[in-house]
């Protein structure tokens, strides 16, 4: 049955103001977080994969020689919820060095050994606004508050991880980045060869930090062990487990080991969300809200707090040194799930 003009314009209207009243009640302007479940994360992350798989954009870093010949079509996504179920894509089998993020697992580990009020005297936690090998901090602030995510503070916390002598400090931190995989990790030797031979400015930063008594442990040592801290070999999976072992407080979900404190797992995430992400750490929590932290072989891990851990690799980084496809990817997750956590919907009335 046709509707004369008037009728056909005055439902027009009726529908109109229907609209209307469903916008304001919030019954259409919100839509509910599809349920973290096998069928949506699997869809998720497959949508994530295909929809960014070709971006061209971004370099190897190549300040490292040995990480610019890594293969720049890299390119795998894997999530752990935190009741250790393992969902992936793409290449899980290639494997890069972990480089910054390993940041994150020692400053785990040092807040375990000397507690939360120590790193703060020592190192300090507030971003310091400079580049990530900036010495501009340590000068300005005299060796304080220089943040154990840029490489001042992060060789500082290194020369603080529990033990007397060289290897006694190695091991305790290969063993701490192997709980929270929950597996055994080795060191990718050419990357650290190669980082050995050009890491002539983390060098002078310690001997600056000894000067203004912010080493504890030998300047030369500790350097050392920090690069081959950085040089670690993971995954995409082992990131992704590494990463939801903080979103579950702690434990490792999938080996069910208690690695840190749930408490020591918040302050972490804390620095995560402040500094992890380099010069864009703002822009980052502007724009998807977790607490995340980037590494320049490529990869970029993400805690929802709660619910998952997430990690991707993928080498070719922008001009903060930050992996252009991992950093779509998470945006893309986060956005999908709405695990911001900034994000607050109003309350149906």
């Amino acid at each position: 049955m046709m509707l004369i003009p008037t009728k056909r314009r005055a439902l027009q209207c009726m529908l109109a103001a229907l609209v209307c009243i469903l916008l304001m009640t919030g019954a259409v302007a919100q839509t509910k977080a599809p349920a973290l479940n096998k069928e949506n994360i699997e869809k998720a992350l497959n949508e994530a994969y295909t929809k960014f798989k070709d971006v061209s954009e971004g370099k190897n870093a190549d300040y490292i020689p040995e990480l610019a010949k890594v293969d720049s079509k890299i390119f795998g996504i894997a999530l752990v919820t935190t009741d250790g179920k393992i969902y992936s894509t793409g290449d899980l089998d290639s494997k890069v060095s972990i480089q910054s993020i390993s940041k994150v697992f020692t400053l785990a580990r040092i807040i375990e050994e000397l507690g939360s009020e120590a790193i703060k005297d020592k190192i300090g936690v507030d971003a310091t606004g400079m580049r990530f090998n900036s010495i501009v901090a340590v000068e300005l602030q005299k060796g304080k508050e220089i943040n154990p995510f840029v490489n001042p503070g992060a060789i500082a916390a290194t020369s603080l991880i529990k033990g007397k002598t060289y290897e006694e400090k190695w091991n305790d931190i290969l063993t701490t980045h192997s709980d929270f995989a929950a597996r055994q990790l080795d060191v990718n030797e050419p990357v650290y060869q190669s980082e050995a031979a050009t890491n002539q400015r983390n060098q002078a930063i310690a001997q600056l930090l000894l000067a203004y008594d912010r080493m504890y442990f030998d300047p030369k040592q500790s350097t050392d062990i920090y690069t081959k801290q950085c040089a670690i070999n993971v995954n995409a999976k082992d990131l992704a487990v590494m990463a939801s072992t903080l979103a579950n407080g702690g434990v490792n979900p999938v080996s069910k080991k208690k690695v840190v404190t749930a408490q020591t797992a918040a302050h972490v995430m804390a620095v995560m969300a402040t500094a992890g992400l380099y010069d864009d750490s703002g822009q980052w929590l502007y724009d998807i809200g977790l607490p995340g932290k980037s590494g320049v072989g490529g990869g970029i891990i993400a805690v929802a707090p709660g619910k998952f851990g997430i990690a991707v690799i993928s080498p070719p980084l922008d001009a903060a040194g930050n992996s252009v496809k991992a950093r779509k990817v998470i945006e893309y997750v986060s956005n999908y799930f709405q695990v911001n956590p900034y994000l607050a919907m109003p309350k149906e009335k």
